[in-house]
């Protein structure tokens, strides 16, 4: 009776894990900014209220290396408030631990 072996591709394997982890972070870092950006404004995206200090201007896109690959981000663009990050900086383009390696 023939035993059925399961032959796993290593390489292939690491490969679509390393991209699922760099985009589920990717994923966490906008959803992180979308909030930071509805803290800011005082209001949800879409949402109507009187307490808003600012409106949604669109978003740019930006690139981010770490140590899960190559990011892409959709940092947020605000009217009528500066849009300052605490979980990017303003001109980073890799993460802290990729520079020290």
């Amino acid at each position: 009776m023939p035993e059925n072996i399961i032959q796993i591709d290593q390489n292939l394997l690491e490969t679509r894990l390393d991209r699922l982890v760099a985009e589920k972070v990717a994923e966490l870092l906008n959803a992180m900014l979308d909030a930071e950006a509805d803290e800011i404004a005082n209001a949800a995206k879409y949402e109507r209220t009187g307490e808003r200090k600012a409106y949604r201007a669109g978003h740019y896109d930006r690139s981010l290396t770490a140590k899960a690959g190559r990011l892409a981000l959709k940092v947020p663009k605000l009217k009528g408030a500066v849009f300052e990050s605490a979980v990017i900086e303003r001109y980073r383009r890799r993460e802290e631990s990729v520079e020290e390696a």
